[in-house]
């Protein structure tokens, strides 16, 4: 099943966030991604209903096996992007936002390919 980009940045945010701070909540995406509250309850929600996430009767977002699998895959994108187009002399928040965008539309193919050219720069962070 082919998930949507916006979906793919909320599981990554999720994720990101769970390293930095622990345990995630809707408001810790509302002040990360600075979108409102209703939204990001409809994306969690549309997020939960997909199986990619639950959330305890506290409010606390985890993700599953599948939303974990999906997360995981963006964020090494993400951050393999991000270092490489930085090491080429790109501004890093202009390298930043620009491998958010790639990371969605490029095919496993090509991004293997770009990893083994690039030494796999590392993906310890975002």
């Amino acid at each position: 099943m082919k998930i949507q980009a916006s979906a793919e940045n909320y599981l990554e945010t999720i994720y990101v966030l769970k390293r930095r701070i622990g345990a995630v909540r809707s408001i810790d995406i509302v002040n990360e991604l600075g979108y409102s509250k209703p939204s990001i309850s409809v994306a969690m929600k549309n997020l939960r209903e997909n199986g990619c996430i639950e959330m305890d009767s506290d409010g606390y977002i985890r993700l599953t096996e599948k939303g974990a699998a999906v997360a995981e895959k963006m964020y090494e994108r993400h951050t393999l992007f991000s270092r490489w187009l930085v090491s080429l002399g790109v501004d890093e928040k202009i390298a930043g936002e620009d491998a958010c965008r790639i990371e969605h539309v490029i095919s496993e193919e090509s991004f293997a390919a770009i990893k083994r050219h690039t030494g796999c720069l590392g993906t310890e962070s975002h």
